[in-house]
């Protein structure tokens, strides 16, 4: 099976900096990056999966994508903070390759910007001109978060790694986590987990403070299970942690 984070035909990839690799960004940006492109794979046709008039289950749908759409946010303003600036400076040469990824993440909070007013009034109507206006959006979002995410990590994930410390690279996904709510984390922990595999959960599951992974270990699994069986009634819960 071909691995996503392939580089495509007519895609390069800027000139590696000398030196050797500073930190593993690559790794860790791909186990993140996985749970972006199940979340949002899923996320028409959760949108779908509720019947006209259903506000119940369109109320409870929609608060889990604007979760997914927070995080993804969340996401792209620490890389636009902490990674890409420090990218522009430290690898003059991928100067190209990084307005390519900061116009990718414009398109994104477009779309994002786009789809929150719809989400909200799909959430209170559950009728079927916005339900297909909202899976509408969420499949072309899905379509250049496609592109992009493959993208980021086989043309700047490499150069990252030669140009960043292992502390720099960490703190990219710690501001992220540092914004969101902790008990919102500890119920989305399983849905990250559950998207990588088992090598990878326990790398990721690592980085996690160690108070959120024991809320996980009290709690955590226990919501993540019953979320996703509410999300996909009938489908088995695949593994976490």
């Amino acid at each position: 099976m071909t691995d996503f984070f392939t580089m495509q035909p007519g895609e390069t990839a800027p000139p590696l900096p000398t030196g050797p690799v500073l930190c593993s960004g690559t790794a860790a940006m791909r186990r993140i990056h996985r749970f972006f492109l199940w979340a949002y794979g899923e996320a028409p046709g959760l949108v779908r999966s509720a019947a006209a008039g259903d506000t119940a289950r369109a109320a409870y749908v929609g608060e889990v994508l604007g979760n997914f759409d927070k995080v993804l946010h969340i996401h792209h303003e620490g890389e636009d903070l902490l990674m890409y600036p420090q990218l522009a400076d430290r690898a003059p040469a991928c100067a190209l390759h990084v307005g390519q990824m900061l116009e990718q993440h414009r398109q994104v909070t477009q779309r994002l910007d786009a789809i929150e007013p719809v989400r909200l009034r799909w959430m209170r109507t559950a009728d079927e001109q916005s339900a297909a206006d909202l899976a509408a959006l969420y499949e072309e979002l899905s379509h250049v978060l496609n592109t992009h995410l493959r993208r980021e990590v086989t043309e700047m994930m490499p150069v990252a790694d030669r140009v960043m410390t292992e502390k720099e690279a960490a703190a990219v996904g710690q501001q992220g986590i540092n914004k969101l709510d902790k008990k919102f984390m500890v119920g989305y922990l399983g849905m990250v987990l559950a998207t990588n595999p088992p090598a990878d959960r326990r790398e990721l599951f690592k980085e996690i403070p160690p108070p959120v992974r024991l809320a996980y270990k009290l709690v955590g699994r226990r919501m993540y299970r019953k979320q996703y069986a509410t999300l996909f009634p009938g489908r088995p819960v695949p593994e976490t942690l």
